[in-house]
């Protein structure tokens, strides 16, 4: 007996229904995202194609991550897609899920330095570094991180897109020599225990915890970056950190006191201050 044939606009509302009931907020959005992401369509294309009969094995990834969505999973595993700036990347358990807020930083490190070598510290997907070599003319793009996982998602992603990445596995700035970059950019943890457990569980219990939490005040990664950076940087060199925007104060009064130069506190998407530039002084 041959298929019945299932078109976009009966497969969307059955999926919201589904969603809704497993208590997903925005239900019709996510069901709209989850098809929209997995067909590598835009969300207007969906909405423009309501009669469109679609492949059986379309439908059945799609009822996968609806399901695994309803289940609790962020969106973006139960697709096992994120998009970043001009990137479509593979993300799962394996890494943090990339942040819209986190593409300012590139922003505002491709507004100081665009040359030269430039380490991504901590990277996670990789999101950071790809961009960086996606968009500017650095003659080396280096990423390191400590999980061996996030790294073998970061190369995966880095065979995806073609692009020219060096992947390290160390600690922050420990495997570098001194002097060998002209730029350093970082999302570190910047967490507390306790702020981590008050996370929503579609952060807590799907994203891992290394990546998140920083020792007892949150700024332990951030501290360590702020005293070594220095030691890995050119004179000159630049330094672009994601901050918890309740601790941005304190690390700009920390850069200060260490000797940083240039030191400023930015703004994200949302109005919080979320972005810490600094430059090494060419005596410190």
């Amino acid at each position: 007996m041959p298929e019945t044939a299932v078109t976009l606009g009966a497969l969307i509302p059955a999926a919201t229904e589904r969603l809704r009931v497993a208590g997903v907020p925005e239900p019709r959005r996510e069901a709209i995202r989850i098809w929209a992401d997995l067909a590598g369509s835009e969300i207007s294309e969906v909405a423009l194609g309501q009669n469109r009969v679609v492949d059986p094995r379309a439908v059945d990834k799609f009822e996968e991550a609806v399901d695994r969505r309803g289940r609790g999973e962020p969106l973006a595993h139960s697709t096992g897609i994120t998009g970043f700036r001009h990137l479509s990347l593979t993300i799962d358990a394996r890494a943090l899920i990339p942040r819209p807020e986190t593409e300012g930083l590139v922003d505002l490190m491709l507004q100081r330095v665009t040359s030269g070598r430039i380490l991504d510290v901590g990277t996670g997907s990789g999101c950071l570094a790809l961009s960086l070599a996606q968009e500017g003319g650095y003659s080396e793009v280096v990423a390191v991180d400590c999980s061996a996982d996030a790294l073998s998602l970061a190369r995966l992603n880095q065979n995806a897109t073609s692009l020219p990445i060096t992947l390290i596995r160390g600690h922050l700035c420990q495997p570098f020599r001194p002097a060998a970059f002209d730029a350093l950019i970082s999302n570190p943890p910047y967490l507390t225990a306790a702020e981590y457990r008050t996370l929503d569980p579609a952060v807590r219990d799907w994203e891992p915890a290394v990546a998140l939490v920083s020792g007892a005040d949150g700024m332990a990664a951030t501290t360590a970056l702020l005293q070594h950076a220095r030691d890995v940087l050119a004179p000159g060199g630049w330094l672009a950190l994601e901050l918890d925007c309740s601790r941005a104060a304190a690390v700009a009064a920390q850069a200060n006191a260490l000797g940083w130069a240039e030191v400023s506190v930015h703004m994200d998407l949302f109005g919080r201050e979320r972005y810490l530039l600094a430059q090494r002084s060419n005596t410190r």
